[in-house]
């Protein structure tokens, strides 16, 4: 493959930092166009340093003096606004968006109506935007490439098919720190536990998420505009060991799966050499060992955001944006110790029964919605 132009938005973070260690590996295949993060300026500026951006945005504009004074050559700018500009460069080739949260949905949008190649870690942008984004994409001569571990398992199963030939998607769930509370235990939940992922090593607001399964609910509504998939045809399974990422079944009775050691590393290295397969220093599954996977139902009772954004996306609209904010305020508040664990779902409950909009979804009445939502959440008590 030609050298490809790289533009990581969220460098910093969990998936920006993975994202570089496999740059570094294949400096001959991506350069560095331009590198954003929210606040970190001091990871920033090791990171200019080192891999010498053309640009950099540094979100939280108090940082741009520092920054500015520890950047060298590199063109430094600052605010969220900034953000979106460098996701549409002229020079940039690939978009790897793993921004946090709404924050990131805007970039995406963008960046597809520029013609880009975007490796999405931003489920959310899908999640408030998918109907727009899809639209996007009929227009655009970009690509949209799923970095989530399983979502890259069902693009990689659905290699060579038709989607017209999936009877069922399967994708799987850790289960997270609480597989095996009682909705009792659940009540006395501290931030520290849930914070203390059995498997993967991820930021506060995606572990949070991955506890409560709000984050496999999130990627189910990822997948139904991904694939252009019915929710009714996506199964959320749990599987503790987290090596079968996803499967597909297909309407002969066969199924195919994904499978790989708790790794983000693989899936962003599938989406930034898509459809070539790039060398990887990764631990593999040893085959001549013996395993056992485990495989079991979900619980919607002890875990009622499943079912929340599951529900959200068959009602449409603006249910999954509504969903996405509150869910996004309760996990901060939860974080901050302003509410109990079981108070996230509450929340999120009574945000979708009182946010109502009959209104044409664009990206400022998404906006819109979202601040509505957001007032609303932080009003709960």
């Amino acid at each position: 493959m030609n050298k490809q132009k790289l533009v990581i938005l969220g460098s910093t973070g969990s998936i920006g930092t993975q994202t570089l260690d496999i740059v570094r590996q294949h400096r001959d295949k991506f350069g560095i166009t331009a590198l954003t993060a929210n606040s970190n300026w001091e990871l920033l500026a090791q990171q200019i340093d080192e891999f010498n951006p053309r640009y950099a945005v540094i979100r939280d504009e108090s940082c741009y003096k520092q920054l500015k004074a520890a950047a060298g050559q590199t063109h430094i700018l600052a605010g969220f606004d900034q953000i979106t500009s460098v996701a549409t460069l002229d020079e940039a080739d690939i978009i790897l968006n793993s921004l946090v949260g709404y924050a990131g949905f805007e970039s995406t949008y963008e960046a597809i109506k520029a013609d880009k190649k975007v490796a999405l870690a931003n489920k959310e942008s899908l999640v408030v935007g998918g109907e727009l984004i899809q639209k996007a994409l009929q227009h655009s001569e970009g690509e949209l490439l799923p970095v989530d571990s399983e979502h890259s398992a069902m693009l990689q199963c659905l290699a060579g098919e038709s989607v017209d030939d999936i009877e069922k998607i399967v994708i799987t769930a850790s289960g997270g720190p609480f597989r095996e509370f009682t909705k009792k235990q659940m009540e006395a939940v501290t931030v520290e536990q849930a914070l203390n992922h059995p498997n993967w090593d991820m930021g506060a607001k995606v572990t949070i998420d991955s506890s409560t399964m709000m984050n496999k609910g999130l990627e189910i509504i990822e997948a139904h505009w991904l694939f252009n998939i019915p929710v009714e045809k996506i199964e959320p399974v749990i599987h503790p060991q987290s090596i079968i990422h996803s499967m597909v079944t297909f309407r002969d009775g066969s199924s195919k799966a994904q499978l790989g050691l708790p790794d983000m590393k693989v899936p962003i290295t599938y989406a930034l050499g898509y459809p070539e397969r790039l060398d990887l220093e990764t631990p593999r599954i040893d085959w001549a060992q013996p395993h056992t996977w485990t495989f079991e139902p979900v619980d919607y009772n002890r875990f009622p955001c499943l079912r929340l954004a599951m529900d959200s996306i068959i009602e449409g609209g603006f249910a999954p944006a509504v969903l996405n904010a509150a869910n996004e305020v309760a996990v901060k508040r939860f974080l901050n110790e302003e509410i109990s664990y079981i108070d996230i779902p509450k929340i999120i409950d009574l945000s979708l029964k009182h946010v109502d909009s009959n209104q044409t979804i664009s990206v400022h009445t998404l906006k819109e919605i979202d601040e509505e939502t957001r007032k609303y959440a932080l009003s709960i008590k």
